[in-house]
C-alpha cells in the first residue's frame, strides 16, 4: 500500500479520499515554492489540500529529493527505521499528507513536540518497520 493511502486509512479519511505525491525536481521545487509561499528557495515539501463538499480529502503532495537529502550521517544504526535519503522522503511523505487532512505544527522550536510531528514521527515508524 502506498505512503498516502496509509496514512489516510489509520486517520479514518473518508472514503475515495485520495493524495497524489509527486517528486520535483529543486528548479521545479523553487517555482512551486515561490507560487505557493511567495518566497524564493528550495523547500522540501508542499502540500496542498481540496476538501470536497461531501467530505472527501483530495491533495498534493510534492517532495524535492534534493532538499530532503539529510547530511552525511552514518547509515542505519540498527534500530530498524531506516536510514538516510529513504526515511527522509517516508517522513516527507506522511508530513505532507498530513497537512493535506489539516494537521498543522508551529514554526520554531514548537514543531517537533507538536502532536502533528508525534503522530507522523509514529507513522514514519510504522512504515519504516
Amino acid at each position: 500500500m502506498r505512503i498516502a493511502q496509509r496514512v489516510l486509512a489509520w486517520e479514518r479519511a473518508p472514503r475515495a479520499s485520495h493524495v497524489d505525491i509527486t517528486l520535483l525536481s529543486a528548479a521545479a521545487m523553487r517555482r512551486a515554492n515561490a507560487r505557493a509561499t511567495g518566497r524564493r528557495g528550495l523547500t522540501d515539501v508542499i502540500a496542498y489540500s481540496l476538501p470536497q463538499p461531501d467530505g472527501r480529502v483530495v491533495g498534493d503532495v510534492y517532495i524535492c529529493p534534493t532538499a530532503a537529502a539529510p547530511p552525511a550521517r552514518p547509515q542505519d544504526s540498527g534500530n530498524g527505521t531506516g536510514s538516510g535519503l529513504r526515511e527522509e522522503l517516508v517522513r516527507l511523505a506522511v508530513h505532507g499528507t498530513l497537512h493535506v487532512l489539516g494537521y498543522d505544527h508551529p514554526n520554531g522550536s514548537g514543531r517537533t513536540r507538536s502532536r502533528m510531528w508525534r503522530l507522523q514521527e509514529r507513522y514514519v515508524k510504522r512504515i519504516l518497520r
